[in-house]
């Protein structure tokens, strides 16, 4: 993949962003999400790729735009496979939370997991604990391998986690090894990147999350030399089969880093939607500007660049793109 592909993928995660934000706080994630949505599939039209959807906004019939085996880019070259979430974190951004970003990530075609739409059980590190670490190792045993890594005290340690009814026992099992907790609604692409960068104070994400927020946020921490392990978290036979349907063998194996993101490059992109611990969010100001921050990286090199951008809305942005019905 060329280089400056990076950049091209920014312009696609800022445009969306930019038009999700303005339903921020607004209660309203459904107008977000396809606000995000159809921003990020015109930008799309621009890029020189030859991509194939594998995770989307969901199947044809589910999905006007972006869905799982849409085609997007207008080159013939290079052929590659796109994951996107156009707005990761519509609750967050209908209640005006922290956290929500525009996020893609791009490998060449048939290295990235095409990964069902269901939960997923996961394990995230950055860079100084990959490689030590096991999935189905007890929590306590984690921690202690972590901390030793990062060079901190166990209780100095903090475990990101989805505050759902089915982590009661995870969170209780942190604190009771004395480590430090964080809960969030939602989140789980950001929570796993957060791994991998000291300022953001967090050590670990666990627990069960969506499958393919797994692989989004599996490209970017393989682009930093952290790590992720994960398990497919079927809930009923149906689910089971569909597994296997989409090429997945053994629906309950451990899956490493090289099976959600295989290969030596992969390209990572997001663009922060309200402020949050990596990225802070779209600021509107006046004369048609907004400012942006985001952040790309790649596999090949491992550069990571944060981007701030301040746009000419009335320039560059599809007037429709920024159409908002209040009533």
């Amino acid at each position: 993949m060329d280089r400056e592909l990076a950049m091209e993928l920014v312009r696609v995660t800022e445009a969306a962003a930019i038009a999700s934000a303005q339903w921020m706080g607004r209660g309203r994630k459904n107008e977000a999400d396809g606000a995000a949505t159809n921003a990020m599939r015109r930008m799309f039209d621009t890029v020189s790729i030859d991509g194939t959807v594998v995770i989307g906004e969901g199947e044809m019939d589910e999905a006007p735009m972006l869905y799982i085996g849409e085609k997007v880019g207008c080159a013939t070259t290079p052929a590659v496979d796109v994951a996107v979430d156009p707005l990761e974190g519509t609750n967050i951004l209908a209640k005006g939370l922290p956290n929500a970003m525009s996020v893609i990530a791009i490998a060449d075609r048939g290295n990235l997991l095409h990964a069902p739409d269901m939960y997923m059980e996961k394990l995230a590190v950055g860079p100084r604990a990959a490689g030590k670490v096991h999935l189905d190792d007890p929590i306590e045993e984690t921690l202690r391998i972590v901390a030793e890594a990062n060079n901190k005290r166990v209780q100095d340690c903090v475990v990101i986690i989805l505050e759902r009814d089915r982590h009661k026992e995870l969170i209780e099992s942190v604190r009771r090894a004395g480590a430090r907790v964080r809960l969030i609604g939602d989140g789980d692409v950001s929570s796993a990147i957060s791994t991998a960068f000291d300022d953001t104070g967090i050590d670990i994400c666990a627990g069960i999350g969506g499958a393919p927020e797994g692989v989004i946020a599996a490209a970017a921490l393989k682009c930093l030399g952290g790590e992720m392990q994960a398990r497919l978290y079927p809930e009923d036979e149906q689910e089971y089969e569909r597994c296997l349907s989409m090429g997945i063998s053994d629906p309950k194996c451990i899956l490493t880093m090289d099976d959600l993101v295989k290969g030596d490059d992969a390209i990572f992109a997001a663009t922060g939607v309200t402020d949050g611990e990596l990225l802070k969010g779209v600021r509107f100001y006046g004369g048609d500007r907004a400012e942006t921050h985001s952040v790309v990286m790649r596999v090949k090199t491992g550069t990571v660049r944060f981007i701030r951008a301040i746009h000419n809305l009335a320039r560059k942005m599809d007037p429709k793109v920024l159409q908002y019905k209040t009533e």
